[in-house]
């Protein structure tokens, strides 16, 4: 699996958004293995943080929420992705993560990332990188939001979505319409139409649980 995309098509570097695996190796390795069932709340907007997590199995979202059951999906992560290095500042979590399915991390106190960072500086080099490459991925969100009408942010994020497997553009697992309406701040009524219109154009095709981006769509309707 390449994180290229082909020729026309601008997709964000997924790279940049972790670390290297050798990095993420060789932190999972003395970290406390931790299973959790799926829908649970692994941490929470807003409380204490002291823990990194790295998914060794398993899905998880990263959401936030308003308190009054409306929440804003930012992110989906799979193994070997990781979440909760904020913690770093010793500041409070800065968003909500719960299990897509059942999951099993490899849990690191602050201390032992600490303890990392001070005896291995490639590794200080490459969270700096990491970070970076997540503030990038922000700013393109945020702009997206601010500047593009509801089916420019869909198909943004389609693109954004979408990895190189064998010459094509696939996203998997596909996002549901809701999903796809909750990071894009629109109403799942909407995104349903704009997914027809979509697939009618023959801008992407659906294959059993895969979404196929098979050209860039259009940044408007």
């Amino acid at each position: 699996m390449s994180d290229r995309a082909p020729q026309g098509v601008a997709t964000l570097d997924r790279r940049c958004w972790n670390l290297p695996q050798k990095h993420v190796d060789a932190l999972a390795a003395i970290g406390t293995l931790r299973a959790y069932p799926a829908d649970t709340v692994v941490m929470k907007e807003g409380e204490p943080g002291d823990t990194l997590f790295i998914i060794v199995r398993g899905r998880v979202r990263i959401f936030l929420g308003d308190g009054n059951n409306r929440e804003v999906l930012l992110n989906e992560f799979g193994p070997g992705d990781h979440f909760g290095e904020m913690m770093l500042d010793n500041g409070p979590r800065s968003a909500s993560v719960i299990t897509a399915e059942p999951c099993r991390f490899s849990v690191l106190t602050r201390d032992q990332v600490d303890n990392c960072i001070l005896t291995r500086p490639e590794l200080a080099v490459a969270l700096i990188r990491m970070l970076i490459g997540r503030i990038r991925a922000l700013t393109r969100t945020v702009g997206a939001m601010a500047l593009l009408d509801v089916y420019g942010r869909v198909s943004t994020l389609l693109v954004d979505l979408a990895r190189e497997v064998d010459g094509e553009l696939v996203i998997d697992p596909r996002p549901t319409h809701h999903d796809i309406a909750s990071r894009v701040g629109a109403s799942r009524e909407m995104v349903g139409r704009i997914m027809k219109e979509l697939r009618s154009g023959g801008y992407i095709e659906i294959r059993e649980n895969r979404m196929i981006v098979l050209r860039p769509p259009p940044k408007s309707w």
